[in-house]
């Protein structure tokens, strides 16, 4: 232990958690370790959030799975606006909105899957290729699926547009979620029923925090073929589909226990 570091008594909680709890502290002030890692977290939290996606890189990736996939920008030309401008990232530019009317969808398909960069591209370029992966070998064949949506300074409802535009059931969108100090790199899933531009976030459901910290990318495709699935049979999405994939946490004899300490 450094000298002169007080130890808080909660420090054992630590090996539970990546909050920042029982730190210690050198005086008055919080020890230079501490305070040095949260710097560090703060840096890689702004660098996710102001990082270029690598879109070619992403569309390899899909592509290697055997999907084929189609490039497009939102309406926001840059990072800067993309900050500033929430609701140009919920919209496609021009040329993107053009490439998608000539497409001329042959029929309806299932699925639509938009990855979008968000305010994490690191998180996009290290889960999205993967969790698609999964998600395809999990739906088979009896899904039919649109090209796959690659959408640099997107936002959620850009699905909508695109959903819309490739005549597909569901869209689901992945997308970055903005960084915490602990999570730079965490993917949010979105999936919306029947998408055309207008739908409300109460229409969606949501997965969140996918990635090998928080939800792994393996429980996050059994969740998401879970919704799908259950939203094409009932078809809709959001408050009305609740998510049941997964059993109720035993409480150890029917009555709610006390979480309190002591």
């Amino acid at each position: 232990m450094t000298r002169g570091v007080i130890a808080n008594p909660w420090s054992g909680l630590r090996r539970l958690t990546p909050a920042r709890i029982a730190l210690g502290r050198s005086g008055v002030s919080q020890p230079t370790a501490p305070q040095l890692a949260f710097q560090l977290a703060h840096a890689q939290a702004r660098d996710a959030v102001h990082r270029r996606l690598d879109g070619a890189a992403v569309a390899a990736a899909v592509e290697a799975l055997g999907l084929p996939t189609l490039a497009l920008h939102s309406a926001a030309a840059d990072r800067p606006i993309y900050l500033q401008r929430p609701d140009l990232g919920r919209r496609l530019d021009a040329a993107s909105a053009q490439r998608l009317q000539a497409l001329a969808p042959a029929g309806r398909v299932d699925l639509a899957v938009v990855i979008a960069d968000g305010l994490s591209a690191l998180a996009v370029e290290r889960h999205a290729a993967p969790l698609v992966g999964l998600l395809h070998a999990l739906l088979g064949d009896a899904w039919r699926w649109a090209p796959v949506a690659i959408v640099e300074q997107g936002r959620v409802a850009v699905g909508d547009p695109i959903g819309e535009a490739l005549a597909a059931d569901l869209v689901v969108v992945l997308i970055g979620e903005r960084p915490g100090l602990s999570s730079p790199d965490s993917l949010g899933v979105y999936v919306t029923w029947a998408p055309l531009p207008g739908r409300t976030d109460a229409e969606r459901n949501c997965i969140s925090n996918v990635r090998p910290e928080g939800l792994p990318l393996g429980d996050a495709a059994q969740r998401l073929a879970w919704l799908l699935n259950e939203a094409r049979r009932r078809r809709l999405t959001g408050v009305a589909l609740k998510d049941e994939s997964a059993p109720a946490l035993e409480t150890g004899g029917g009555a709610m226990t006390s979480f309190l300490l002591g």
